[in-house]
């Protein structure tokens, strides 16, 4: 396994292997890698002759009072682990080699970007398209690989690829959890004991609702007027939103219907988390 750092060597290991004839997996990560990131992994690896696994935590996502200089790293850890997974390269650019200095250009997805997570992170998913775009075409994969808990962002680089012609195909991957139903994700390991357990509600609220949608209760500001009384009795937890949208346009929906998604983001403690289940049918990868 290869640990590339410079943007013209992983330019030029990607378009050689492409010309000789092999197709590239490609799992983009900010690293503290965990079991949801290994499902990505292991599917760029059956599904491809070469992978590469990008570790870069992108400034350009993260708000003035988020945790960008807390993010958990460990690349020793991520690097073992990459290793044990058959991974081809890692490409871990700096900072300054990602956004040099004098840096000015921005990818911005409009009205995907502007709702959920989007109404309480400003700017947020500029950077994540920005970052996303750059990676794409530094390493032009033939496929790249995305978790469905980031689920916005899922269809947020979707919309990108399909209108800047972009040849890169996005597979979309359930959603990996705890044992008790949390979703992986790397700021897990913020919480305390008593949040950890605290946190166990967001994955009851999403199932309270498929449960609620099997026994026919199909308006959503029912389905959500109750997660939203279930949540608040939980201690250290506060609603950023609850919300039932289409699967593609992220629109608000008044009644559930088969291309309908549960989203929710819900601060516990002092660390935001995120999680999503589709309701009425279930999630088409592509």
């Amino acid at each position: 396994m290869k640990t590339i750092r410079d943007i013209g060597a992983m330019r030029r290991y990607a378009r050689r292997e492409q010309a000789s004839g092999k197709t590239l997996g490609f799992v983009p990560t900010m690293g503290y890698l965990h079991a949801g990131h290994d499902s990505l992994v292991k599917a760029a690896r059956r599904d491809n002759d070469r992978v590469v696994v990008s570790i870069f935590v992108n400034p350009a996502q993260f708000g003035p009072r988020e945790d960008f200089n807390r993010y958990p790293r460990d690349f020793k850890r991520d690097e073992t682990t990459l290793e044990a997974a058959g991974v081809d390269v890692i490409f871990y650019p700096s900072k300054a080699a990602m956004y040099p200095e004098g840096y000015a250009t921005y990818v911005t997805v409009d009205r995907l970007s502007d709702v959920m997570c989007g109404e309480s992170r400003h700017g947020h998913f500029r950077g994540v398209t920005t970052v996303v775009l750059k990676l794409f075409e530094i390493i032009r994969p033939d496929t790249a690989y995305f978790g469905c808990k980031d689920f916005q962002q899922t269809v947020i680089i979707k919309k990108m690829v399909k209108d800047l012609n972009m040849d890169v195909a996005v597979r979309v991957l359930p959603t990996v959890r705890e044992p008790d139903g949390l979703a992986m994700s790397s700021r897990n390991m913020y919480l305390n004991g008593h949040e950890r357990a605290d946190a166990r509600i967001l994955f009851k609220a999403l199932k309270k609702a498929e449960d609620m949608v099997k026994h026919n209760e199909r308006r959503s500001r029912s389905i959500i007027g109750q997660l939203k009384q279930v949540i608040g009795r939980t201690p250290n937890t506060v609603i950023d939103y609850v919300k039932i949208v289409d699967r593609d346009t992220l629109q608000d929906i008044a009644i559930v219907k088969d291309t309908a998604v549960l989203a929710l983001a819900v601060t516990v403690g002092k660390t935001r988390l995120i999680d999503n289940i589709v309701l009425g049918r279930k999630y088409v990868r592509s």
